[in-house]
């Protein structure tokens, strides 16, 4: 079975944890360093407010193991503000993680767009509803990087190679097309022969 860290510092963990365990997933909530082991098979970033989870992250020393974990080639989808985490160039501010080679732009929206809602095709999952709330979006996307999802011109779904970025928040629906792209598509290149069988993976029935 998958085994995936959620980062509990934040943000709505818990709607991620559940969308997981909806699809199979052994879950593990990392609040602190020694939630975060050698054995889990991916991460889930959610959002929250970036410049406070990057200095909570610093102070529990989980920057540095995590970013090591995701440069040498750990599954992760960050989401809001774990978009804002994983990028290289964070407009007007800090990077934190710095592995995903995009320039992003915080609370893009400004005001009076903070929160808002739409419906997009997203490559690799279809049409998806997209909830935005005070988002950030992809200003640059990099060499190696796909974009999968586009709103209003602005890029807000992207994937470098173990590494999925999304501007919205796919676990405050409930639709797991997402989540399980993230599974099917990234986690399993990287898991053992054996735990995604001919004709089933750890996602199980579609739901």
């Amino acid at each position: 079975m998958m085994r995936a860290g959620i980062l509990a510092l934040q943000g709505a963990f818990a709607e991620h944890r559940n969308m997981m365990e909806r699809l199979g997933a052994d879950c593990v909530e990392i609040r602190q360093r020694t939630d975060f082991h050698d054995n889990l098979d991916a991460l889930v970033l959610p959002g929250g407010e970036s410049t406070v989870m990057r200095k909570l992250l610093t102070e529990l020393e989980l920057l540095e193991p995590i970013r090591k974990s995701i440069e040498a080639g750990m599954p992760v989808m960050g989401t809001c503000a774990g978009l804002i985490l994983l990028a290289e160039n964070v407009a007007g501010g800090e990077s934190c993680f710095g592995t995903m080679p995009v320039t992003v732009r915080r609370n893009a929206y400004g005001r009076q767009l903070g929160s808002f809602q739409t419906v997009e095709e997203m490559k690799g999952v279809g049409q998806f509803p997209m909830t935005f709330i005070r988002a950030p979006y992809i200003e640059e996307a990099h060499d190696g990087v796909e974009v999968l999802a586009v709103t209003g011109g602005r890029i807000v779904a992207a994937r470098y190679g173990s590494q999925l970025g999304l501007a919205f928040h796919p676990e405050l629906t409930d639709n797991p097309d997402i989540h399980r792209y993230f599974i099917e598509e990234i986690c399993r290149n990287n898991m053992p022969a054996g735990e995604f069988r001919k004709g089933r993976s750890v996602c199980g029935p579609p739901l």
